[in-house]
């Protein structure tokens, strides 16, 4: 078991298989980046496979893909395929996505082995997801829903990051999207991770100012699964009716204490918290020639340096250098 220097126990792993992203979000990545070089710089899926195996044999039990977009990353398929052979000792592959190339690859990704899918989607208003995202592609991110349930990943998680001024009055409408599309909608607080450095307190919709407004209107239940070592305080709706609510509340409902995740960024550094200031060099020691046992010794080694907690709300709080798009959500 990979345990750090606060006694947590670290079962899950999110990987980012690249920087690049076809969006471009305004609370991360609004005015886009150099992307990182790719053959020399990035990992490559032999790379991630072996090493991915190294950690499911420390103990982890969940590995969730991410970006940048991560399936811009051509041949992604195959990697699910490599990956899906870790189990059962692996007891979740998942994929986030803004589901743009989605339902060209639903399919073959839920054959590969695929467990779950989680679609970003911002607003239910076309003008308003195009200012929040970019790019004119409500409609392809509805149709990677509809494919995600048409082949069979269950559940559905949808996620919104609110925004005070920009999509914050959309949340009841977000409510009633749950129930009729029987899908998990997780609202996740704004987090200074975005790349034009606009990120203020005041923009923040606090977690609980979310689930009282849904709650005047639909009534919710927590429910009896919810929390311990997982992001998300997840409701369901007390009339009984299909659909779940999750809020993420990193900002003014810290969960530090319960954290279980570390992070592989596109390029090989193991980041222990979203927020670190400091990476560990994982790609280029394994490049090194090191043996299996050295690698073990070293990503253990790095666990042992997640941070207690995140400082946001610290007054001497330093932004990360490098944005969501870089570390992998």
């Amino acid at each position: 078991m990979l345990r750090d220097a606060h006694n947590r126990t670290i079962r899950d792993l999110r990987i980012s298989l690249t920087d690049r992203c076809n969006f471009r979000c305004f609370y991360c990545l609004p005015n886009g980046e150099p992307p990182l070089a790719r053959k020399e710089t990035i990992l490559t899926f032999e790379e991630i496979a072996y090493l991915s195996d190294i950690f499911v044999s420390l103990g982890i039990e969940k590995i969730r893909l991410t970006g940048g977009e991560p399936m811009l990353r051509k041949g992604i398929v195959s990697l699910v395929d490599q990956l899906a052979k870790l189990k059962p000792q692996l007891q979740d592959l998942a994929l986030t996505t803004n589901g743009h190339e989605l339902p060209r690859h639903a399919q073959a990704l839920k054959s590969a082995g695929l467990d779950r899918v989680t679609i970003s989607l911002d607003s239910l208003d076309r003008d308003k997801f195009i200012d929040i995202t970019g790019v004119d592609a409500l409609d392809k991110v509805y149709a990677a829903i509809n494919a995600a349930k048409i082949h069979g990943f269950d559940p559905v998680k949808i996620n919104a990051v609110l925004v005070r001024g920009r999509n914050d009055d959309e949340m009841i409408e977000f409510a009633r999207f749950a129930r009729e599309y029987d899908v998990a909608m997780r609202f996740i607080e704004f987090m200074p991770l975005d790349s034009g450095h606009d990120w203020s307190r005041e923009m923040v919709v606090p977690g609980k100012e979310i689930h009282d407004a849904i709650n005047a209107v639909y009534p919710l239940k927590l429910k009896e699964s919810s929390r311990g070592t997982e992001t998300a305080w997840k409701y369901k709706f007390a009339d009984g009716a299909k659909g779940e609510i999750g809020i993420i509340a990193p900002v003014t409902e810290m969960f530090c204490g319960a954290c279980s995740r570390i992070r592989l960024t596109a390029d090989g550094q193991i980041r222990t918290c979203l927020f670190s200031t400091t990476e560990h060099n994982l790609r280029d020691f394994v490049r090194s020639g090191a043996s299996r046992e050295e690698i073990v010794g070293f990503i253990e080694n790095a666990v042992t340096k997640k941070e207690p907690r995140h400082y946001i709300n610290d007054a001497d709080f330093v932004q990360p250098a490098r944005t969501m798009s870089f570390i992998g959500g």
